[in-house]
This record gives C-alpha cells, structure tokens and sequence, in this order.
C-alpha cells in the first residue's frame, strides 16, 4: 500500500515525540528502583546498564515512524483506527512495566505484564503490516527486544 500524500515531517515528528515522551516519562517515575537493579542478580547475557536507554530510544523512534506509517496511509479509516487503538494500548502497558519492575519491584508481576505486552506488539505489528508491510517490519525490532526483556525479567525473577 501506498502513501496517499506526501509524508509530512511535522506528522512523522509528532509521531516519533509521543512514543518517546511515554519512555521518558516511564523513565522518570521509575529512576529510582534503578539503583536497586545494579544491586541485583542478573542471568547470564545481561548487558551494561548505558545499552537500556540507547535500545529504548531507538525502538520508540521505530514504532513512532511504524505509527506514523499507519496514520498517513490510504487503509481504510475503520482499519487505521483500530490499529492506532491497539498501538496506543501497548504504548500504555509499555509504560506500565517499568513501573512494575523498577519502582515497586515486582519481578514475577512485570514479567506476566511483559507477556501480556508481547501479546499486544505481536498484534500491532500484524495490523500494521497489513495495512503497510514497512510498517509491520519496523515493529520487529520492539518485538524482539521484548523477547530479550522478558528474558532478563524472568531471570532476574528467578535469582532475586
């Protein structure tokens, strides 16, 4: 599918602020348990701390263009909006977890949240690449590192 109009950088910025604002904001309430995580038992491939907030910030820009994709499309209003609700209810339950994990330190709890948001980007990528495979692919990469995350979570669970 194609673009019905040229892609608008103002749009595309929007799109890539909001996703980043929530990580930013997430990253805020939940700074704190940061510290309690250095203190804790980690599984084996767990990367350095600084690879967190550079992954992040690279995934938010890729779902924030996936979902600017998707808005700027010529899908059907009907099929953008029920793609766009299902993206801003992972973007909510992304926000979620760190919350859980970092601020009241809830392992096995985050963990099950982390599935639940898998569930949540498995579906929204498959939405997004029907309405515009680029933009399904460029979900990829989030789904992957989730599968990473809950990797680390469920290690991290399991040794503390």
């Amino acid at each position: 599918m194609v673009l019905n109009k040229p892609l608008k950088w103002q749009k595309m910025l929007l799109c890539i602020l909001i996703p980043l604002a929530v990580g930013a904001l997430a990253g805020r309430l939940s700074r704190e348990g940061m510290s309690l995580y250095q203190t804790m038992a980690k599984p084996l491939l767990s990367p350095p701390g600084w690879v967190f907030p550079v992954m992040w910030s690279l995934l938010y820009v890729l779902m924030g263009a996936a979902s600017c994709l998707v808005y700027c499309s010529e899908a059907s209003r009907p099929r953008k909006k029920r793609a766009l609700i299902l993206y801003g209810i992972q973007l909510a339950v992304n926000f979620v977890w760190p919350l859980l994990f970092f601020r009241f330190g809830l392992l096995w709890l985050s963990f099950v949240w982390l599935l639940l948001l898998i569930g949540l980007v498995w579906a929204c990528m498959t939405l997004f690449g029907c309405i515009l495979s680029r933009a399904g692919k460029l979900m990829l990469p989030y789904l992957l590192w989730l599968f990473y995350a809950a990797y680390l979570n469920l290690g991290a669970a399991l040794l503390n």
